[in-house]
């Protein structure tokens, strides 16, 4: 089977960049004059929620508040937001948070090989632009053939929507295609659109089940790191790469997309 894209993730699949937005969030609250703190136990809690505003929407619906004043702060949400993003882009460009474990090699390799590279994430663009440019440097979006983030999803992960728009732009069939993914969430919005999905786990979301997933690895392996002897034996190699990919892909079969949403998001 020909692989023609890998599509990424971002949050946690190409960088653990989870605690910058904890931190971002504790900030933007501050200035504010709310007196939240996420610690990481409550923030991993809040992370079953995608979307930074989906997130404070959810948030406020558990705090014991009358009705008026859970309205006023839902009407605060993009001021708030609007914060986090400047908080947390500032974050990145001054911490430089490396990508994860045999990322850059495998995106390499695609280059190398003739795959598209894709990003599917429910993060906004600004995020996105603001990890790539600090971890792959000023051209780093040229390397993509298509970003898709927040606005391009009605619905956010575990819906299928962010995927099913990147592969409307690649114009490919997802049966040529691979998605690299770190949460549950991701997983399901992933075989929802029907593509065969790996999973890195990250320390937020390696308690999740990925069950449906067809492929779980610790990283994608490099020279430095190579995968571990159980890892490798599903990978079919120490470094998870093209080759292995395509391997992986032509004996595998896949539900209809619709069916696997149902099955991993337990909704239509």
């Amino acid at each position: 089977m020909r692989l023609k894209a890998l599509i990424f993730d971002v949050d946690g699949t190409l960088a653990d960049t989870e605690d910058a937005h904890r931190c971002a969030f504790n900030s933007a609250f501050e200035e504010h004059g709310l007196d939240w703190n996420w610690g990481r136990p409550l923030y991993a809690e809040l992370l079953a929620t995608a979307g930074g505003k989906e997130r404070l929407a959810a948030y406020i619906d558990t705090l014991r508040i009358d009705p008026a004043g859970r309205e006023a702060l839902a009407c605060r949400i993009p001021a708030i937001h609007a914060a986090k993003t400047a908080l947390y882009t500032g974050i990145i460009a001054a911490s430089r948070i490396p990508l994860r474990d045999g990322v850059v090699r495998l995106m390499d390799e695609a280059r190398a090989a003739g795959v598209q590279l894709a990003i599917a994430t429910t993060t906004s663009l600004a995020n996105v632009e603001a990890l790539l440019h600090a971890s792959l440097g000023p051209t780093a979006l040229d390397r993509f053939s298509v970003i898709g983030a927040a606005d391009q999803a009605k619905r956010k992960k575990p819906a299928p929507d962010i995927y099913d728009y990147v592969l409307g732009e690649l114009a490919l069939d997802p049966m040529n295609c691979v998605a690299i993914e770190d949460s549950a969430n991701g997983l399901a919005a992933a075989k929802g659109a029907g593509l065969f999905t790996v999973v890195t786990p990250s320390y937020w979301t390696r308690s999740e089940d990925f069950s449906s997933a067809d492929l779980v690895l610790p990283t994608l392996g490099s020279a430095a790191r190579p995968l571990t002897h159980r890892a490798a034996e599903l990978a079919g190699h120490t470094l998870l790469g093209i080759r292995e990919l395509e391997r992986l892909l032509g004996g595998h079969q896949r539900m209809p997309a619709g069916h696997q949403y149902k099955e991993a998001a337990g909704r239509p």
